[in-house]
């Protein structure tokens, strides 16, 4: 097998540790100095894996949880749906997520996810998705695949520190 081929594919149970892994491990990488750094370092991989089985036990299928694996190694994850306007789904979509092992940022493996994601969604019309503010990485990372701010912001408050998102869209 090529080990610089990307497999994207449903994750499944047996991928939730390895999956909170690389959403925590993401956290404290893409969000240093960004969020409080105490949150960040107490951010644990077996409490989100308890949470994620569950979550993953529970699922009626709207939620699509994708893996990324290189050489056979879980190396990202998306997760995607229907657009949530407060708590009313729309037709429209959205990504929920979408972190990349740290060590593997910037060879392809974000990119690979998301035009899985938006080839998956094509027919939702729009996908939205938010962002913190101050991520000027994934800001440009999300700019350079057609998404755009479309003006909307919403308050995120991390331990009692303000950390703004911003809500991008793409024409799907």
């Amino acid at each position: 097998m090529d080990d610089r081929l990307i497999r994207i594919r449903p994750m499944d149970l047996a991928d939730c540790e390895r999956v909170s892994e690389i959403r925590v491990r993401g956290w404290q990488h893409a969000y240093r100095g960004l969020m409080p750094q105490p949150y960040l370092d107490a951010l644990s991989v077996e409490t989100d894996a308890g949470r994620r089985r569950a979550w993953y036990a529970q699922g009626d299928g709207t939620v699509v949880n994708l893996v990324a694996e290189r050489g056979g190694e879980v190396v990202g994850w998306a997760a995607h749906g229907p657009y949530r306007d407060g708590e009313v789904r729309t037709a429209e979509a959205e990504l929920y997520a979408l972190y990349v092992d740290p060590a593997r940022v910037g060879t392809g493996v974000g990119r690979a996810l998301l035009a899985e994601v938006t080839g998956q969604r094509s027919g939702a019309g729009r996908m939205f998705l938010w962002v913190l503010k101050e991520n000027a990485n994934a800001r440009r990372f999300y700019e350079r695949a057609g998404f755009r701010p479309d003006g909307a912001e919403e308050p995120f408050d991390v331990d009692g520190v303000p950390v703004p998102e911003v809500r991008y869209v793409r024409v799907l």
